[in-house]
């Protein structure tokens, strides 16, 4: 989920996510997906199957 959420994120700034989260775990794991930042690679990988 993390990725995913990365992904959107380094896509554009002006995207909105509101993930759903279920517990605290899944809260901080979607908070990191701030943190992480894709390879021009992987970026361009995701942006293929989108």
């Amino acid at each position: 989920m993390a990725v995913a959420l990365a992904w959107l994120l380094q896509r554009s700034p002006n995207i909105l996510l509101i993930p759903g989260t279920s517990s605290v775990g899944h809260l901080r794991e979607n908070v990191s997906a701030a943190a992480l930042t894709l390879p021009d690679d992987a970026l361009t990988e995701l942006n293929g199957m989108a």
